[in-house]
């Protein structure tokens, strides 16, 4: 017999990263010089959020997603607490609620307005008054609305109900006392009904996230558990931590039996912690090192080996913090399936890092993109309260998804032009008014195209569908254009006539 290499097919196997030019990065952000092991910064498809440095207080900055290039030094910002900010997250069912922890005790929710930031922010929507010591880590359920967890330097984990009218909250829903020492880490499951930890003791924790239930605990002593990530559905853990040997380490554990891990990599000998990062559409795993200039990842299956290393990206330029954008603000006609933020201090710069899938063809990549969390809550904080538990609710990232409201987005726009000519046009005497109501008709009669009410249309269901769609937009597009400059070359017809029509007065009264 023959000796044949065992090679695994895979979508991923060339996934490579794609850093952005400097104009497309974030230049001139006084990064925080905090030491504390989190991500330090927080996106969505709308806002980029990154704790600064600053005195007399903790602060951070807010900045619009398309705000490139260089940040002025006297941007305004969210500047509330007393202490310095340790940690931020954005609520994943609106985009301008943000929620940070400092070393005040104290967490604070703020609304951030639609248009961005423009003056400093000093009063928070909601205050969360309830640890006595520096809140390090906070999360927001990922499906519940308005449920929010939070664990200090006490000892604690607080669950807050935020569905309530006072501005300042001082009894938390919850109160999880099971770790005797900082809690260093949480992870939701897909549903958000599990809870995982890692603590300081180096151990893993499994709980009911509403009641606290502690479920198992793992003893395992070669591996010391600093992060921890529930992997989805695959009813599997994933921890990165040191060995005995303080060796760099990642771990997979079975969801169901903590006594001992199913794997254990060791990684190399550098002493940054490493941020997992996890893609279940994708089952991708990213590992990243504080400190580190390179990028891992890897893919899970639910059979041995479990882990299957797909290939590197490396960079010279070290990251203190990495932060991760939603999949629904990711670019997929150019097959993006992941998008890193990266923080590097000692250039000052944020720099976004693109995690592409390389495919010839330009058309939508079902494959890639499934069916994914959207951002509308499954439930309410009562539902959940209440003993509750759904699965989130899932969006296509398809481009046709959103053509409907598209359509009434080009409608509004076409309704505000028109309001805005018909003022002109009221200006002039009757008979120019006469003109233009037939155009006005003809604005009307557009809305629909041939015989079909664009805003009423429902969503493609193929990729034929979604062409024609997108053709009827465009001739619908055309078609407002020209009518426009018609409009235009007809309001100044009337204007020279008008201006003609006095100037010819004005010489037969002399």
């Amino acid at each position: 017999m023959t000796w044949r290499p065992q090679y695994r097919s895979s979508k991923f196997r060339h996934v490579f990263g794609k850093a952005a030019t400097k104009e497309n990065c974030y230049d001139g952000v006084p990064i925080t010089r905090s030491v504390q092991d989190n991500s330090f910064c927080a996106i969505n498809p709308r806002f980029l959020a990154v704790i600064t440095e600053c005195a007399g207080g903790g602060a951070f900055l807010v900045l619009s997603v398309h705000h490139t290039g260089k940040v002025d030094p006297q941007q305004p910002r969210v500047s509330g607490h007393k202490g310095n900010v340790l940690d931020i997250k954005w609520n994943p069912f609106n985009d301008c609620c943000i929620a940070s922890c400092s070393e005040d005790a104290t967490v604070k929710v703020w609304e951030i307005p639609p248009h961005g930031v423009y003056k400093n922010i000093t009063i928070p929507w909601k205050e969360l008054q309830g640890h006595s010591r520096r809140v390090g880590l906070i999360e927001w359920h990922p499906t519940a609305n308005n449920i929010l967890f939070s664990t200090a330097y006490d000892y604690q984990i607080m669950i807050w109900n935020l569905d309530c009218p006072e501005p300042v909250i001082k009894n938390p829903v919850r109160t999880i006392s099971h770790h005797p020492d900082v809690v260093l880490s949480l992870s939701f499951n897909t549903d958000g009904s599990l809870l995982a930890t890692t603590c300081k003791d180096r151990k893993v924790r499994l709980m009911e996230s509403r009641s606290g239930t502690l479920l198992r605990e793992s003893n395992f002593k070669t591996h010391r558990a600093s992060k921890v990530l529930i992997l989805g559905n695959t009813k599997m853990l994933l921890t990165s931590g040191t060995s005995r040997y303080n060796d760099r380490q990642i771990a997979l554990w079975d969801q169901d039996d903590l006594s001992a891990p199913l794997l254990e990599d060791n990684l190399d000998g550098s002493s940054g912690v490493i941020f997992p990062f996890y893609d279940p559409d994708t089952h991708m795993l990213y590992l990243a090192g504080k400190g580190d200039g390179n990028i891992r990842y890897y893919e899970i299956s639910t059979e041995k080996p479990y882990i299957h290393f797909l290939t590197e990206y490396r960079s010279q330029l070290p990251q203190k913090g990495l932060g991760v954008m939603p999949k629904r603000g990711l670019d997929v006609s150019s097959c993006e399936v992941f998008r890193f933020y990266k923080l590097v201090t000692i250039k000052s710069l944020i720099e976004p890092l693109s995690m592409i899938v390389p495919r010839r063809s330009e058309s939508y990549q079902e494959d890639l993109y499934p069916m994914t969390a959207g951002n509308k809550p499954a439930l309410t904080a009562e539902e959940w309260l209440s003993g509750m538990d759904k699965g989130p609710v899932l969006m296509s990232l398809k481009p046709g998804s959103q053509i409907a409201e598209s359509f009434s987005d080009m409608k509004a726009v076409g309704n505000s032009l028109e309001n805005s000519l018909d003022t002109r046009r009221s200006q002039e005497d009757s008979s120019c008014k006469e003109d233009s109501s037939h155009t006005v008709d003809d604005r009307i009669q557009t809305h629909v195209t041939n015989g079909e009410d664009l805003t009423l249309c429902s969503p493609p269901r193929t990729e034929n569908e979604l062409r024609l769609k997108f053709h009827k937009q465009q001739e619908e597009i055309r078609r407002l254009r020209e009518l426009l400059n018609h409009r235009d070359v007809r309001i100044k017809q009337l204007e020279l006539e008008i201006k003609n029509i006095k100037n010819s007065q004005s010489q037969s009264s002399l």
